[in-house]
């Protein structure tokens, strides 16, 4: 890499070479993916309009929860776009993204309001998982080309946009109140409409950029982040005073107004920023074009080939005999390997658990006898608080790790543990014990997603990361297919016929199963709190075999000397 004057470039003079300079910038992509991470998190709302799938298409619960799981098997199955984005331009998958989330809740709005007839249960199974797995797409051309383009910040990177995934449940919730009150099958139009919307506004924004060091990074994605933090903190002020007050439509367009500014005001820290930027630019560009720094590697005398003869037996052997953790594991050596399998069992109990609940909280709050407008509440902190879950297991792992060598598997161990309390809050129904299980549910989901991904990334290495975290990421399909569908599905809709028939009422066809009490799923989150509490005990069994491995420098073969340039107002260019 040779820095000139060209690496930073100049522009044309005047506002309108500005406002290019701003747009062009890899500040204002970091902008554009954190707007598009905002709208791409529909699936914690399936909670929301549950109801209104089982009531109008006459489904039973363990329906509901199949469609459910296909909702969660597309949110996590990333290898298509993955594929994709291998051979095509990040704007194409995103656009492929946007066209699949209208085919799929647009599908589903039509099924739900009667506009076309009741489709089949696999039609609408192929719905969902076509919708959900829209989301995967922007994961891939938005947050990766985003990482891509901070390789030196990645961690931090993807712990923000991560975040804000997990918080756009909420910062969605408060649009729908806003256009469309309490109308839960209209927010079926609002998913249908925003998250395809948004990203094609960025499509010419999300590309690979040049990269160029400079050392006020980090200091600016601290900047967003602490936007980020103040989003959430006013996200549920609000969400206390709108289950305290009733609000009018007034009010809910200007807490969503609100929001919509919050959530733009990294705009101005990027503007703030690229204006230094640009009003140092000569100064940058003269400082660059005496600074000449090579780091392309030496040309090599090129090799005569070598025959080499593949020998099926030793492969096979080689798969059972990986090298030692934190190297890089071959993809089959990494699948068949002892702490692959702790991890898969451990998240699958420990996701599983907490997406069951989250894909229930329709049915667990009617059940318990909490009022509708409740639900969009538990909705929204179940978001947050997942966000701040990712943003806490990200930041605070990375530094208790490096300080004091605290690993990674006994903080994803103390994580799983936490989220069996929140099970058996809404099993025993412990009063209000919904409000207190959303917020634990939703930091301890939150919060195994980035250890997972660091915890894969540490004990198999970098070289197939990509495919490795997929396969660890299917967890959580497998945990919320046993959980939801064979196991709270199952249950709700036995305790719902049992309390039919002591009613002297039969079950008509069409006619959706409804449960009311506390039983409705005490045996199932019973059930899944003892599953939940085996996947800590699993995952403890990871932190003794690599208590070793996390006793020494893990990052020890990535550091690399540091080139200080000593200029701070390097463009972000």
């Amino acid at each position: 890499m040779v820095l000139t004057a060209k690496t930073v470039g100049c522009g044309s003079k005047g506002m309108k070479g500005f406002v290019f300079y701003v747009l062009s910038s890899r500040l204002f992509m970091v902008f554009a993916t954190l707007v598009i991470m905002s709208v791409n998190g529909s699936g914690y709302m399936f909670g929301l309009y549950s109801n209104d799938i089982k009531s109008t298409l006459g489904y039973d619960q363990t329906t509901l929860n199949l469609l459910g799981f296909f909702k969660d098997l597309g949110g996590n199955l990333g290898i298509v776009p993955g594929l994709v984005y291998e051979v095509v331009p990040p704007w194409v998958v995103l656009a492929m993204g946007s066209s699949m989330n209208f085919f799929g809740y647009f599908m589903i709005w039509l099924s739900v309001t009667g506009r076309v007839a009741k489709p089949r249960v696999w039609q609408m199974c192929l719905y969902m998982w076509i919708a959900a797995n829209s989301q995967s797409f922007p994961n891939t051309g938005a947050l990766v080309t985003c990482v891509k383009n901070f390789p030196e910040n990645r961690g931090t990177v993807l712990g923000l946009l991560k975040g804000f995934i997990g918080l756009s449940g909420a910062i969605m919730t408060q649009y729908y109140h806003a256009f469309y009150m309490d109308d839960t099958k209209a927010l079926l139009l609002l998913l249908v409409w925003l998250p395809s919307i948004v990203p094609l506004i960025f499509l010419r924004t999300i590309r690979i950029m040049k990269v160029v060091r400079t050392v006020k990074e980090l200091d600016i994605f601290y900047r967003f982040l602490y936007v980020a933090l103040g989003l959430a903190g006013f996200i549920l002020v609000v969400i206390i005073l709108q289950n305290k007050v009733r609000f009018t439509r007034i009010e809910y367009i200007g807490s969503a107004g609100l929001v919509l500014l919050l959530l733009l005001l990294p705009l101005v820290i990027v503007i703030i920023e690229e204006f230094g930027f640009w009003s140092n630019r000569d100064q940058a560009s003269n400082h660059h074009s005496q600074l000449n720094v090579v780091t392309e590697n030496p040309p090599t005398v090129p090799s005569r080939p070598v025959e080499v003869r593949i020998n099926p037996f030793a492969c096979i052997k080689k798969i059972f005999s990986p090298p030692e953790r934190g190297e890089d594991y071959g993809i089959l050596q990494a699948i068949f390997s002892i702490d692959m399998l702790i991890l898969f069992i451990a998240t699958a109990c420990g996701t599983g658990g907490a997406l069951t609940v989250i894909d229930n909280l329709g049915q667990l709050g009617k059940s318990l006898g909490y009022p509708t407008y409740s639900i969009s509440t538990f909705v929204s902190l179940v978001s947050i608080w997942n966000f701040l879950g990712r943003v806490s297991a990200g930041y605070l792992s990375e530094f208790v790790l490096t300080k004091y060598n605290f690993p990674r598997p006994l903080m994803l161990t103390l994580v799983i543990l936490l989220s069996c309390v929140g099970h058996l809050l809404i099993a025993f129904a412990v009063p209000n014990s919904l409000y207190f299980a959303s917020v634990m549910t939703g930091f301890c989901l939150g919060a195994q997603l980035p250890l997972l991904c660091a915890i894969i990334s540490e004990l198999f290495g970098l070289k197939h990361y990509s495919t490795m975290y997929n396969v660890g990421s299917i967890s959580s399909p497998v945990g919320s297919y046993i959980f939801n569908v064979r196991v709270a599905g199952h249950l709700y809709d036995k305790e719902a016929l049992k309390q039919m028939k002591a009613l002297g009422l039969t079950r008509r066809p069409g006619l959706d199963l409804t449960c009311n009490g506390a039983t409705c799923f005490r045996s199932a989150l019973i059930i899944i709190g003892a599953a939940t509490l085996f996947g800590s005990i699993v995952s403890l069994i990871l932190v003794f075999r690599t208590r070793e491995f996390y006793k020494g420098d893990i990052y020890k073969k990535f550091k690399e000397g540091i080139v200080s340039t000593g200029n701070g107002d390097i463009p972000l260019r």
